[in-house]
């Protein structure tokens, strides 16, 4: 069967998947939040704290129930956890993981961003967490997100969906652009 996801390579040692995925609803995910921009709240680090030094935004949640969100996970997540797991064949063997945590519309203004280096399992409120989930829902040149062990910057590119392993291993950080406005749509796979 043939992916209708174009491939973004990278290294197979690096355990990043990078497919990309329809723009359209990279443009729905945009405009929901704009129109929800209301139950934006301040982005938070370390188990709920506002650390604007280190993560700028403003993040709308996405309950499982929004209909937005079926239809990215329908339409295009599936699939590509489906491209992960063949891609990387052991990660099928794990225990069963699955979307429990409601995933994030986040918004970084110019000069906002992730800023510190960190990972996505860092504690007893995070520790199911297994994979994450990106995708970059508009292009910014000179943006993106940087690895630090595996000294890889992945750039920012409208419908580029990456999933990695939430661990240590995967301690990333945003790359910041000081004049353009970044939109991602960000959560994790857990075990269930």
């Amino acid at each position: 069967m043939e992916s209708i996801f174009k491939e973004y390579k990278t290294p197979l040692n690096s355990f990043i998947g990078a497919w990309f995925i329809k723009t359209k609803i990279c443009d729905e995910l945009v405009q929901y939040f704009k129109e929800n921009k209301n139950l934006a709240k301040i982005g938070t680090v370390n188990d709920d704290e506002v650390q604007s030094y280190a993560k700028d935004s403003l993040d709308v949640c996405l309950k499982k129930e929004n209909k937005l969100l079926k239809k990215y996970w329908s339409e295009s997540f599936q699939k590509l956890i489906f491209l992960y797991e063949k891609k990387y064949k052991f990660v099928s063997d794990l225990h069963k993981y699955n979307l429990v945590e409601n995933p994030n519309i986040q918004y970084y203004k110019p000069g906002g961003g992730f800023k510190v280096w960190h990972c996505e399992r860092t504690g007893p409120l995070t520790c199911t967490r297994q994979l994450v989930f990106m995708t970059y829902l508009n292009t910014v040149d000179n943006a993106g997100t940087e690895f630090y062990y595996q000294k890889l910057k992945i750039p920012c590119k409208k419908g580029l969906t990456l999933i990695w392993p939430s661990d240590f291993t995967h301690t990333h950080k945003g790359i910041i652009n000081e004049k353009k406005e970044k939109y991602i749509l960000t959560g994790w796979l857990n075990y269930t």
